[in-house]
């Protein structure tokens, strides 16, 4: 790069900064697939639905050809159905739709619950041989075919939500929490959010949108969130997606901390609602995007034309582990977001590679996203991406995590694309500050739902999620569903895991009540339910010691 390289002659800087710039353009390009397959089909049609899938390539700069397959997976495990082919994408998205019959390896498929699986990847139309792993999308859905029994659940009564009349009466001993429901990751004109819905079709240009920090948790609060995180992308205080040479590291400081002093002056006037300023650190290439919510300065690798550092702190890119440490010594807390299995995160060269500060310092991992261009207003949005393979990998390689759902808006509709939330359990009694926000990630208390008006709360023997603790003996786990809207409840699965193993995640059990007597060492532990209307929540894991019974 130019700001590097020292040189005396001004034209020849400037062209050479000019190309980093255009360089570090494709640091942010990032192909996307999304997969929306219908819950339930035409029972009139033996079952048959359509499966669509949309892909998306904003700012690549020639066709590329991708390739995708479609798995039907039954029950067992088993590829019941297959389907394949190469698609042509430049720039706007394209989408394919696949109709299923309902028929299993030839014949009517069996009442139960199933999943589609979609494989994508692209490369230039130009480009010969095969693509990297590193550029592999993958989506995973369940679908319900015929009827399925619902399961049997504890009862539960849902945790009050903020304003209610029982959220200031004393709790109960075993869940003595208020819900707190918020969307932590999207962005506004201080980096390339905050696009007028009439024309918002991919990210802006930097600061290019007039709609900051300040208008976007003004547009949540009065659409019911609770909490709304800013995380702007740190390399854009510049004003641009690569390297701006001439720009004025002041000005770009000064910028960040105008985004903190906005949302406190929106939480002064706006008491019950919590607005956040925070960071989206890094790059899509052989990188990874992580949100870090309190960090009150502005994080950065680039240089302006003279040398300068465009940032408060010199963070090289792509650094996790130096990252990481950084994180852990001013106790920031952190967010996956839109994780992939491989190619992100790399620490010592292993994809989402584990360190003792990176666990210090991680609390959450993005398990849903709704598209991040979305225009939508109503709640409505088909396009979301499912993450759950990806934190699964960081669970088995030692990150203790919390799952979260959000949507990354980058048009001006903050929270309004569809109805997931992000649900931060807070004291009852206890006022949403920063600090309790806090609190509550750094204890994993979270939920994600893809149905604002329901929750999943996982206890074992009476511990509650986020929990790590010492076992002996028997271990039951419950997974208490509750819906302020009278959704019922189709499936439910409790997922065993190893830390540190670096393995798969495995399906325990399809019982909302759970009684086992875990192998000595230690487990993690997590529900997800699935609503009749194909919406999800997954609770928090448990993680546990299992220690031999005492003799």
């Amino acid at each position: 790069m130019a700001a590097k390289s020292l040189l005396r002659a001004l034209p020849l800087m400037l062209a050479l900064c000019a190309g980093a710039a255009a360089a570090n353009d494709s640091d942010h390009r990032e192909f996307d697939a999304t997969l929306h397959a219908p819950y339930h089909g035409d029972a009139a049609a033996g079952e048959a639905r359509t499966f669509s899938i949309v892909f998306d390539y904003p700012q690549v700069d020639a066709v590329q050809l991708v390739s995708w397959r479609l798995d039907l997976v039954g029950a067992n495990g088993r590829v019941v159905g297959q389907w394949s082919g190469v698609t042509s994408l430049f720039r706007d998205p394209v989408s394919v739709d696949v109709r299923w019959d309902g028929l299993a390896e030839g014949a009517a498929a069996a009442a139960g619950i199933y999943r589609v699986q979609l494989r994508a990847w692209s490369r230039d139309e130009s480009a010969a041989g095969a693509v990297g792993p590193d550029d592999i999308v993958e989506q995973s859905w369940g679908i319900a075919v015929g009827r399925v029994a619902a399961p049997p659940m504890p009862a539960f009564r849902a945790l009050p939500r903020p304003g209610a009349a029982s959220s200031v009466a004393p709790a109960t001993a075993s869940l003595p929490y208020t819900v707190f429901l918020g969307n932590l990751h999207s962005q506004t004109g201080h980096s390339d959010g905050g696009g007028e819905l009439t024309n918002c079709k991919s990210a802006q240009q930097a600061q290019s949108a007039l709609a900051g920090p300040a208008e976007a948790y003004a547009y949540a609060s009065k659409r019911g969130l609770d909490i709304l995180v800013a995380s702007e992308h740190n390399h854009m205080y510049d004003g641009s997606s690569g390297t701006e040479p001439n720009a004025d590291p002041v000005a770009a400081r000064n910028l960040f901390r105008s985004g903190i002093d906005a949302a406190a002056r929106f939480n002064a006037s706006n008491p019950g609602f919590l607005a956040v300023y925070g960071l989206e650190w890094g790059v899509i290439d052989r990188g990874g995007h992580l949100n870090i919510f309190n960090s009150p300065e502005l994080l950065g690798w680039e240089r302006n034309g003279d040398g300068k550092l465009l940032a408060d702190i010199l963070t090289p890119k792509n650094d996790f582990a130096a990252l990481y440490q950084l994180m852990r010594k001013r106790n920031w807390v952190g967010q996956f977001n839109h994780p992939a299995r491989s190619g992100q995160f790399i620490v010592g060269g292993v994809p989402m590679g584990y360190s003792e500060d990176g666990d210090h310092a991680m609390a959450l991992c993005e398990v849903v996203n709704t598209n991040a261009f979305s225009v939508n207003t109503s709640e409505t949005e088909t396009r979301r991406s499912n993450y759950e393979l990806a934190c699964n990998r960081a669970l088995e390689a030692g990150f203790h995590v919390a799952f979260s759902s959000n949507q990354d808006n980058h048009c001006a509709n903050w929270g309004a694309s569809y109805t997931n939330r992000t649900g931060v359990l807070i004291p009852t009694g206890t006022s949403l500050t920063q600090d309790s926000f806090l609190d509550a990630l750094r204890a994993r208390r979270v939920f994600a739902t893809m149905d604002k008006g329901s929750q999943l709360v996982l206890t074992a023997n009476g511990k509650m999620m986020g929990e790590r603790f010492v076992n002996r003996g028997s271990l039951t786990l419950l997974a208490h569903f509750a819906s302020t809207a009278g959704k019922a409840v189709s499936s439910v699965v409790v997922f065993e895991g190893v830390p540190g193993r670096n393995g798969t995640v495995t399906e325990l059990s399809h019982a909302a009540a759970t009684t086992i007597t875990p192998s000595p060492g230690e487990h993690f532990y997590y529900a997800r339910v699935t609503q009749e209307d194909g919406n999800m929540l997954w609770s928090a894991p448990v993680w546990v010691t299992q220690k031999a019974a005492l003799q």
